[in-house]
């Protein structure tokens, strides 16, 4: 297993080359095929990763948790007020300290305008990898998991394949900008053609924009936005339907609330998915707000792939500890 990941953070897939991002997915792609077959991977022997968690977490906790003890090692759950983060500690001070106990510190910090600042401090005085579980501004492990299951059903080559990424309605919660800004930026590294809808003031960060088209201009992808929800699911190959918040809607959460309730009908439907192409697959991240962001009748449909992407989270958050954390004995 190649060096030259060792000892790295894995804050956002933007800090890997193509090539990089490749060796992550043919070695979670590997891990799969061994994981189908029960056979044993002891990559990582005895390592341990802290996971540190501001925010709730099914997928994420349970992939690297699961992860970690299928390559070898132990996770410990950590939450902040079971640490002295609670009383105050800083990240710098948490970072020093874990960072001597153990092989890396995964964190999932998603509030915004915090979270990514909270990861980078760590990351700044941490001796050991410091992992992107999700933050404010990125999500690399979801990423990940959604190009593996794209490259699953399209190949490895991705070029042109049409993705429509749309904003949906839901009311749970104020959802961070993460996953579609990770979204935009690495699918844009593989040459696809991007469609991202969302209503007026439910824009994404203007320097992850800037950031994506670049990625777009420099590999020969595309990027349209569009304030129609219809256009992102016209003759696309994948639609990723998900609600996240309009932080630059209004300056309150009353206010963003009020914003998102204006946009009920930005649902994914069967109307909806008629104008994908017959092959087109649907995706979330999950959870999904039922009958809000998506009707039944399409999250259980034939086209739907959500839990074959839940189930890659495994294998590439595997393949991120395993080539981060050390790597195959």
């Amino acid at each position: 297993m190649s060096s030259f990941f060792r000892g790295r953070h894995f804050i956002t897939c933007q800090d890997y080359t193509r090539d990089e991002i490749d060796v992550f997915l043919d070695v979670a792609r590997e891990l799969k095929l061994k994981f189908a077959h029960d056979e044993p991977t002891p990559w990582l022997l005895y390592k341990t990763v802290f996971m540190i968690f501001y925010d709730s977490s099914t997928r994420t906790r349970n992939s690297i948790e699961a992860g970690i003890t299928q390559l070898g090692g132990h996770a410990h759950f950590l939450t902040p007020d079971k640490l002295q983060l609670s009383h105050g500690e800083t990240p710098e001070d948490t970072a020093e300290v874990l960072s001597r106990l153990g092989h890396a510190i995964a964190i999932r910090a998603c509030e915004y305008g915090k979270g990514n600042e909270y990861l980078r401090r760590t990351a700044a005085r941490s001796r050991v990898p410091v992992l992107n579980l999700q933050d404010d501004v990125y999500h690399p492990m979801q990423v990940l998991a959604d190009i593996m299951t794209i490259r699953e059903r399209f190949g490895t080559d991705l070029h042109g394949v049409k993705v429509g990424i749309s904003w949906a309605y839901a009311e749970s919660h104020l959802k961070p900008l993460s996953v579609p800004q990770s979204q935009i930026l690495l699918f844009a590294r593989y040459g696809m053609d991007i469609t991202l809808a969302y209503p007026e003031k439910f824009d994404l960060s203007p320097e992850i924009m800037a950031q994506a088209r670049e990625n777009a201009a420099h590999h020969g992808g595309k990027i349209t936005v569009t304030h129609d929800m219809d256009e992102a699911f016209d003759k696309a190959d994948v639609v990723i339907p998900k609600n996240w918040g309009g932080f630059f809607a209004a300056s309150t959460p009353e206010g963003i609330v009020a914003e998102t309730k204006k946009h009920r009908d930005w649902i994914c439907d069967e109307r909806r998915m008629k104008l994908t192409r017959r092959h087109a697959i649907y995706m979330h991240a999950l959870p999904a707000d039922r009958g809000k962001e998506v009707t039944d009748a399409v999250i259980d449909g034939p086209q739907s792939v959500v839990y074959d992407e839940a189930e890659n989270r495994l294998h590439t958050a595997k393949a991120v500890m395993a080539l981060t954390m050390g790597g195959r004995p």
